[in-house]
C-alpha cells in the first residue's frame, strides 16, 4: 500500500504522535494521560515504529490495534530491506539503532518484513477542519498536495525517497506551505528543547523519544491541535 485515506471520526477523537522509536511504554503512559479510549479514539503516527528505543519488537503488536494507524518512516524501510543482499545492515544496526534485529528469529523477521511493506508511505485524514496529511520526513517544494499524493499512488520512487529522507523543510531550506491541504504533520529531523517545529503548515513532531539530551520526549498531540 502507497497511499492511505481515512474519513472522518464521527463518534471519537483522533491523535497524532512523533516518531517513537521503540518507546512504547512511554507511547502508553501518554495515551493514559490524554484518557484516549480505544473503543472509540484513532492513534496515526509519523513512522519510525522501531530502532534506538528498547522496546523496538512491540511494534508488531502496536500494527494489531485497529485504532493505531502509522506511515512509513525511513527506519521502517530498514527493516523492509534489512534482507535485501545489497542493503547495508551492519550501518544499520551499528549506527542506526538496528541491533534489536539481531535478537529476533527469521519467522519473527519475515512478520516484520511483511507487515511493514503494508505501511503507506502517506496518509490523508477527513477533520473537522479539513484534510489532515501524515508523511514521515517532508512534501516536496514544487508539489502540492494532490500532485505528491498522485506521485505517491504512482510508484514514483524519487517521491517515495523524499516522503522518507527530505529534511528541507526541517532544517530552513524551504519555507513554503503545502498547497491542497489544511496541514501535515511530519517527523523524521528531531527537533530538539520538546517543542514542535512549524513550517507554514508543516508541523514537525518527532521530539528525540528515544535519545537523552535535555527535553527530549514523545511528543503526542490531538490531530485538530491548535498553538497556543
Amino acid at each position: 500500500m502507497r497511499f492511505k485515506r481515512f474519513s472522518k471520526n464521527l463518534a471519537g477523537k483522533d491523535y497524532v504522535v512523533g516518531d517513537i522509536h521503540g518507546t512504547y511504554s512511554l507511547l502508553a503512559q501518554a495515551l493514559e494521560r490524554v484518557g484516549f479510549d480505544p473503543s472509540q479514539d484513532r492513534l496515526f503516527a509519523v513512522g519510525d515504529l522501531v530502532d534506538r528505543g528498547p522496546e523496538s519488537p512491540d511494534a508488531l503488536t502496536w500494527l494489531e490495534y485497529p485504532w493505531f494507524h502509522s506511515c512509513r518512516g525511513n527506519h521502517d524501510e530498514f527493516v523492509i530491506n534489512a534482507q535485501n543482499l545489497e542493503f547495508d545492515a551492519a550501518w544499520w544496526i551499528l549506527v542506526n539503532g538496528g541491533e534489536w534485529w539481531l535478537d529476533l528469529d527469521l519467522t519473527t523477521r519475515n512478520l516484520f518484513s511483511e507487515r511493514f511493506k503494508q505501511l503507506p508511505f502517506a496518509m490523508e485524514i477527513e477533520t473537522d477542519q479539513g484534510k489532515v496529511g501524515i508523511v514521515h520526513a517532508d512534501v516536496p517544494a514544487n508539489l502540492n498536495w494532490t500532485r505528491f499524493v498522485a506521485e505517491i499512488e504512482r510508484g514514483n520512487p524519487a517521491i517515495h525517497k523524499y516522503a522518507l529522507w527530505s529534511r528541507s523543510r526541517a532544517t530552513g531550506k524551504c519555507t513554503t506551505p503545502v498547497e491542497g491541504i489544511e496541514r501535515v504533520y511530519c517527523g523524521h529531523t528531531v527537533i530538539k528543547g520538546g517543542t514542535l517545529k512549524i513550517v507554514g503548515n508543516v508541523y514537525f513532531i518527532d521530539t528525540g523519544a528515544a535519545y537523552t539530551f535535555l527535553g527530549a520526549r514523545l511528543t503526542l498531540l490531538p490531530l485538530a491541535y491548535q498553538q497556543s
